[in-house]
């Protein structure tokens, strides 16, 4: 049997204002990877820039390093195989009953994404283990599991699967979910394209839930 990897990453934040700070879409994006010798690649990355002197963070955020370093991530990163999806929900058009409901809000984020990309995503394997960075307290990442759980039961069709909650540093995988996911932010957020341009042969689908929409509620 195959095992399929999916690490998940978010950008945007809960604030449903127009207030400063407040994002304009919350954005949700997954890698997917047969191979999971790809994070050894990263390793590899961060400890040549420690050898040079670079300094990173514990977490390796792409919104919190330098551009050296998200420079040396994104070179590392073109030559290796593996796709990534992100599903894009512009808050304001989001309905006001998700405002205050941060875990329906989230796991309505997971069902949409993983409905998409759990059937193309099939014929790599057999087994499909997911994996989420973390985030928030031990209860807020109790309920996000449940609800990632919840959904994988209803939109997988591998033989097996396990849903995971780590946190961005215990696996470099997830250092590829946060800069591709950080990258396609600043397209839509900021119409800054110039990371976004170095995975977008990478990206195998770029959902804007409320492409569509007029309604908006704030």
């Amino acid at each position: 049997m195959t095992r399929v990897y999916v690490f998940g990453d978010e950008a945007g934040n809960f604030d449903f204002t127009r207030g400063h700070g407040a994002s304009q879409f919350f954005i949700l994006t997954t890698v997917t990877m047969v191979d999971d010798t790809i994070g050894d690649k990263l390793l590899g990355v961060r400890r040549q820039l420690a050898w040079d002197g670079i300094q990173l963070t514990e977490e390796v955020h792409a919104s919190e390093e330098s551009q050296v370093v998200r420079d040396a991530v994104f070179a590392a990163l073109e030559p290796l195989d593996f796709r990534v999806d992100s599903t894009i929900f512009e808050k304001p058009k989001l309905l006001p009953k998700y405002w205050a409901d941060h875990n329906g809000f989230y796991k309505l984020a997971w069902f949409q994404h993983l409905k998409y990309v759990a059937p193309h995503i099939r014929g790599l394997g057999d087994e499909l283990l997911v994996i989420a960075a973390s985030l928030g307290t031990r209860k807020k990442q109790s309920l996000l599991h449940s609800a990632v759980q919840d959904v994988v039961d209803q939109v997988a069709t591998f033989s097996d699967y396990r849903t995971a909650f780590w946190s961005a540093s215990s696996d470099p995988c997830l250092w590829v979910a946060d800069h591709c996911c950080w990258a396609i932010q600043r397209k839509w957020e900021r119409a800054d394209s110039r990371s976004y341009d170095l995975i977008k042969g990478k990206i195998r689908s770029e959902w804007a839930v409320f492409k569509h929409g007029k309604t908006t509620y704030y």
